[in-house]
């Protein structure tokens, strides 16, 4: 499947935020927040938020979100990072992943952070991350829910960042 990573544009927002959905791991605050992200990005209005789109054909498939942490010097969050649910498995999120890294190492950034939930749904996120070089540096018991602990995870970054492509 031949793919591209660009900017997301305002035409992107309503594709990302049905996948987001049918992903079926975000409750619908969460879904309400991604589409709040997406629209300060593609507006212009929240310059933090970095947005970008993988597509294959016409057709977005992907989405990455990262911006650089306050009060900090060279420290990313990766906020969000979403494929299309008939993409999955297909490298799409390694790409996107490795393109924000890419990016990030190009601004001076040294280390990403990803947080996720614990619950068992998310295993298999978990494992993507880990896979993609990333490491568990920290658990927040309870966060979201009782036995719903919040799972921080780092990855330290070279100064060339890492190679990329989508897919």
């Amino acid at each position: 499947m031949k793919t591209e990573i660009r900017k997301t544009i305002a035409t992107d927002v309503a594709a990302i935020t049905e996948f987001v959905r049918k992903t079926g791991f975000f409750r619908d605050s969460e879904i309400d927040i991604a589409a709040e992200v997406l629209n300060d990005a593609v507006s212009g209005r929240d310059d933090s938020y970095r947005s970008y789109s993988c597509l294959s054909g016409s057709e977005v498939i992907g989405w990455v979100c990262f911006g650089h942490t306050p009060c900090t010097v060279s420290t990313y969050d990766i906020y969000w990072i979403a494929v299309s649910p008939s993409a999955q498995r297909g490298g799409i999120g390694s790409g996107l992943l490795s393109f924000a890294e890419s990016a990030i190492a190009g601004k001076g950034g040294y280390l990403t952070v990803i947080e996720t939930s614990g619950a068992d749904m998310y295993i298999p996120t978990q494992q993507f991350y880990m896979s993609n070089g990333y490491k568990l540096e920290a658990t927040i018991r309870d966060f979201y829910d009782i036995n719903d602990h919040k799972l921080v995870f780092t990855k330290r970054l070279d100064s060339e960042g890492s190679t990329w492509i989508c897919g």
